[in-house]
């Protein structure tokens, strides 16, 4: 079993051909959020992943066994909303209210892309947007405080929440502390149609394709 415990800086430019060459290693996005994994490698090698913890792989990345050998990461297809709309304010709107409720979403100029999830499909399509069900790679945006793969309820939530209004005080020069309602502190009923029951994992379009991968301890 080779053992992947070291990511390659995006920024580091490695020799196209060595890329080319390595071994690649096809992960679901709630996969490559996990730093501990065991895997199989797309060539049907054994490999566990000894990240340090809070990595999140992305497509593309290149990991170092400690052998020294290379892997290269594929993001997996997996089964996504793909969501659309007739203006651009109806998207903002759709953004605003993923975002409002700790969504994972991936962004592009006029598209936004997000985990199935049949609430979310029918609250999205409540507002105006267009959504279609695909399976493709994805990658969602990462949190603007450190965080990648987070929600309400996550422990670091909290840390990320009083940064951002730390931030908010020195910028408007008073602090300004908001009463944050929302029911994954406060542990009341939920404000949202959703509640994030899923894990991530567990949940549909993880998984997919011929690969078999499981927790690794």
């Amino acid at each position: 079993m080779r053992t992947l415990d070291k990511r390659i800086d995006p920024h580091v430019k490695l020799a196209a051909v060595l890329v080319k060459r390595a071994p690649t290693l096809t992960l679901a996005y709630g996969e490559r959020c996990r730093s501990r994994l065991a895997a199989t490698l797309d060539n049907g090698d054994e490999a566990a992943l000894l990240l340090p913890r809070g990595t999140i792989l992305h497509d593309g990345d290149v990991l170092v066994a400690q052998d020294g050998g290379l892997v290269r990461v594929i993001a997996a297809p997996e089964a996504v909303l793909f969501v659309t709309a007739p203006d651009r304010l109806t998207l903002t709107r759709a953004a605003y209210h993923l975002g409002n409720r700790h969504t994972p979403v991936e962004i592009d100029v006029d598209a936004l892309k997000l985990e199935a999830d049949p609430v979310l499909e029918d609250m999205l399509r409540r507002l105006g947007a267009h959504v279609e069900h695909a399976t493709l790679p994805f990658q969602p945006e990462s949190g603007a405080y450190g965080g990648g793969h987070k929600h309400g309820h996550d422990a670091t939530f909290a840390e990320d929440y009083a940064l951002a209004q730390q931030v908010y005080g020195e910028h408007h020069g008073h602090e300004h502390p908001h009463e944050h309602d929302h029911a994954h502190e406060h542990g009341g009923e939920c404000e949202h149609d959703h509640c994030h029951d899923h894990t991530h994992g567990d949940g549909p379009g993880h998984g997919l394709g011929h690969h078999s991968h499981h927790a690794y301890r």
